[in-house]
């Protein structure tokens, strides 16, 4: 893809204030600590983000106020457990037997009814999500797997996003007459179709990261091809003419995407989009819900977010990454910028993109990183962006407007999904753990310590040091994975993302692989000279200054940057305060702004 000029994000501020407002008071820390748990001592079946609303339940002041939630039951819900949501008022919006669930709009006063149903495990808001807005293939090596023959033949993609316009000719198969969009379905319940002509993809959103995986460049002579330019799509609209979702209406999605693996040899999903981390991964019904989608064979790529340029006091952006890029099964994609060049050693890490560890779990990502600034891809006539940023768009070679300009770790995530599908077309045998350690082990590695950028809309200078929270294990290189020959073991899980932990005596930040699941010895990363941490980082990282970057002061947990990450008490999930409390009061959508970097 082609470097221009980003797009700039609607409501900026407005959304910026939304997601992250107030940081945590240590009042309101004590208070989720204590709302982890039930007066038995038990474990609270509601995630604390619900706690207000389950009070106004118990007081009596709940009136005629709603909440939509994500009820978790011990097994697969049947009919008799929608009868009695139904009773209490409560409206299904989706069936998510994936992570044994339904999802509902329910009266607040109706809450006190879910605590006391022993049949239900947990219950947590459906949190909204939006797209993660702000490439070159010469830049990740890309032209070499299109020189060996592969373009993603065979291979099936579903784009869980806004949408896709399967008219736009780049999206065609080689004849020019049947598009490769081979299926559509709509979990939002809104429109497909508006009176500006847009169809389908009513945002803008999905079109465009479709464009960066399978474009073939028909209309631009070429010149803004994708990455695999013959996969098939497959289109699950999750998000609306707002580029507005919902947990359960992503979740739902994954679903189809699982069962209609076969029908479409669906290897790969992208997820160009994010939002806060209420609660740990493992207690996240989105996280299950990917995971379970990385269990059943395929691929799930996640954008890593767009808040690294975020220092709540002096933290310089870590502890940014969004949900579900947190999880530590998937791969999860940071943005790099090209800096008008095609070559991978011009790459540095786009100011925005958001950096590691996570909130709660302080598992190491991004995993990698990928071109994301400035990317020309497809356009949606009609849609929300390309009516709102007419600046934005670019005229094909029929002279209508087919092109537009986007930025962000959305724009980053679909060009490692284009290149995962040309790994799986070479060797369709490969797992998502060996894909996922083959993409990180190959990774460009030869990266600046530090650099600098201004930012002139913010009149302000941001520096990043290049430690793996900030880049993972590097830079996408599509040639070097495709020449590699060297498989992690078959084992889920076998790729899975290590978390860190804080010694405060010694003041040193230690890698630590596996989890409760999977042990370190059945972790690539841990278990051999082949896949061992220095390989797959480029580093040695037994030290906290490599771990962290020799700049930044990760050395005493005084520090006001330190407990933001980390929390109060270092390494607590009832402290990791990053996600602001106005954050989990409203349950307000992560934003899509991502900023131009001149």
């Amino acid at each position: 893809m082609s470097q221009k000029h980003k797009l700039k994000s609607p409501l900026r501020g407005q959304r910026h204030s939304a997601a992250w407002g107030k940081r945590l008071s240590m009042v309101l820390l004590v208070l989720i600590a204590q709302f982890a748990f039930a007066d038995n001592g038990k474990p609270n079946k509601f995630a604390q983000d619900l706690a207000p609303a389950l009070a106004r339940a118990h007081q009596g002041t709940a009136g005629v106020d709603t909440v939509n939630v994500i009820v978790q039951y011990e097994k697969i819900p049947q009919a008799k457990h929608e009868a009695r949501m139904k009773t209490l008022g409560g409206n299904l919006k989706h069936r998510l037997g994936m992570v044994k669930a339904l999802a509902l709009t329910i009266p607040v006063s109706a809450l006190p009814a879910l605590e006391a149903d022993s049949e239900i495990l947990s219950v947590s808001i459906d949190h909204p999500l939006q797209v993660l807005d702000d490439t070159t293939d010469s830049a990740t090596n890309v032209p070499a797997a299109w020189n060996a023959g592969l373009d993603g033949t065979g291979v099936g993609v579903a784009v869980i996003d806004s949408g896709v316009n399967d008219n736009h000719p780049d999206l065609w198969d080689s004849t020019e007459t049947t598009s490769r969009v081979v299926y559509h379905q709509d979990f939002t319940g809104t429109p497909t179709t508006n009176a500006n002509g847009a169809v389908y993809d009513l945002y803008g959103h999905g079109t465009h990261v479709a464009g960066i995986i399978a474009g073939n460049g028909y209309l631009s002579g070429g010149h803004y091809g994708g990455v695999a330019p013959n996969v098939s799509i497959v289109d699950l609209r999750a998000l609306d003419a707002n580029g507005s979702g919902s947990d359960s209406s992503v979740i739902a999605a994954i679903q189809q995407a699982v069962a209609l693996q076969n029908t479409y040899n669906i290897r790969v999903i992208n997820l160009s989009l994010g939002r806060g981390i209420p609660v740990s991964y493992t207690q996240d019904p989105l996280c299950q819900a990917v995971e379970s989608a990385w269990k059943s064979g395929i691929v799930v790529v996640v954008a890593a977010g767009n808040y690294g340029r975020l220092s709540v006091n002096g933290s310089n952006g870590f502890g940014t990454i969004t949900a579900p890029g947190n999880d530590p099964f998937v791969l999860t994609v940071g943005a790099m910028k090209s800096n008008g060049s095609t070559l991978p050693s011009a790459e540095t890490k786009a100011s925005f993109s958001s950096k590691g560890p996570t909130t709660y779990d302080h598992v190491v990502k991004p995993d990698i990183m990928a071109p994301g600034n400035g990317i020309v891809s497809l356009a949606a006539p009609g849609a929300t962006l390309e009516t709102l940023y007419p600046s934005a768009s670019l005229t094909g070679t029929d002279g209508n407007v087919d092109y537009f300009t986007l930025s962000g770790t959305s724009m980053a995530t679909p060009v490692v999904s284009g290149a995962v599908a040309l790994l799986l077309q070479g060797n369709n045998q490969l797992t998502p753990d060996q894909i996922k350690a083959r993409l990180m082990k190959t990774a460009y590695k030869r990266l600046p310590f530090s650099t600098s950028s201004w930012v002139p809309h913010l009149f302000a200078s941001f520096t990043d040091f290049y430690d793996l929270f900030s880049v993972g294990s590097g830079l996408l290189d599509v040639q070097a994975a495709m020449n590699n020959t060297d498989l992690a073991p078959a084992t889920v899980g076998a790729a899975l993302s290590p978390y860190v932990t804080y010694n405060s005596l010694t003041g040193v930040v230690t890698l630590v692989n596996g989890n409760a699941s999977l042990s370190a010895h059945s972790v690539v990363w841990g278990s051999s000279v082949v896949w061992g941490s220095s390989v797959v980082w480029g580093a040695t990282v037994n030290g906290n200054s490599v771990v962290w970057g020799a700049a930044l002061p990760w050395n005493t947990s005084t520090l006001s940057a330190f407990s933001v990450v980390w929390g109060a008490n270092t390494g607590t999930s009832a402290s990791s305060v990053v996600w602001g409390a106005s954050d989990l009061a409203s349950n307000s959508a992560f934003s899509d702004a991502g900023d131009d970097e001149q």
